[in-house]
């Protein structure tokens, strides 16, 4: 099997006009891997929908995570429902760190429907939609829901697919994308 240039692999899927369109204003860098052991700093900005907080944090230096800038996430992505703060995965950090890269959006910040989930608020949200997994990655702080203001959903959407990491799931009834550190799988409606 020929495996095209991942640039290619980005127009093909869509995402080349977002891509393109930020190379050609010089702010868009060649896509990367993640690889904490050699990223100098990695940043990332958030605010919660239902909260309305902001955050706009470095969470790594030269490989090393930031112990205060990870609680700061944590407690940005509790669960609203009922303020429950868990460990959010480093890997699920990278992983939006390499999509918010890839759309080279800056410091544009990533727009929190849904982080971590008490497994209460699990269950009563599964009992509502059966929209909802009741062993939701969400509960082990694996999973987040997002969009970004400014980034068409279908892009952010096609983005997250081609990082091939973890699962994406697709919702523009609802208006966001999920993204996790699972096994590699998507579902939702067609982008």
């Amino acid at each position: 099997m020929v495996r095209m240039p991942f640039r290619r692999q980005l127009f093909r899927m869509g995402v080349g006009a977002v891509v393109g369109s930020a190379a050609a204003r010089g702010a868009l860098a060649m896509p990367r891997r993640a690889d904490p052991a050699i990223d100098a700093v990695a940043r990332l900005a958030f605010v919660n929908t239902h909260t309305g907080e902001s955050l706009d944090v470095v969470y790594r230096e030269s490989g090393r995570y930031l112990t205060d800038a990870i609680a700061e996430i944590d407690r940005v992505l509790r669960d609203h429902r009922n303020g429950e703060v868990f460990p959010i995965d480093r890997a699920l950090l990278d992983q939006l760190d390499r999509l918010g890269t890839l759309l080279a959006t800056g410091t544009r910040p990533f727009h929190v429907i849904s982080g971590y989930r008490s497994p209460a608020t699990n269950a009563m949200l599964h009992a509502r939609s059966n929209g909802v997994a009741t062993r939701s990655l969400h509960m082990s702080g694996r999973a987040i829901d997002i969009r970004m203001p400014g980034v068409p959903l279908a892009t952010l959407h096609r983005a997250a697919l081609s990082m091939q990491a973890g699962g994406v799931g697709y919702y523009p009834g609802s208006n966001f994308v999920h993204v996790d550190t699972g096994r590699s799988r998507s579902w939702g409606a067609k982008a």
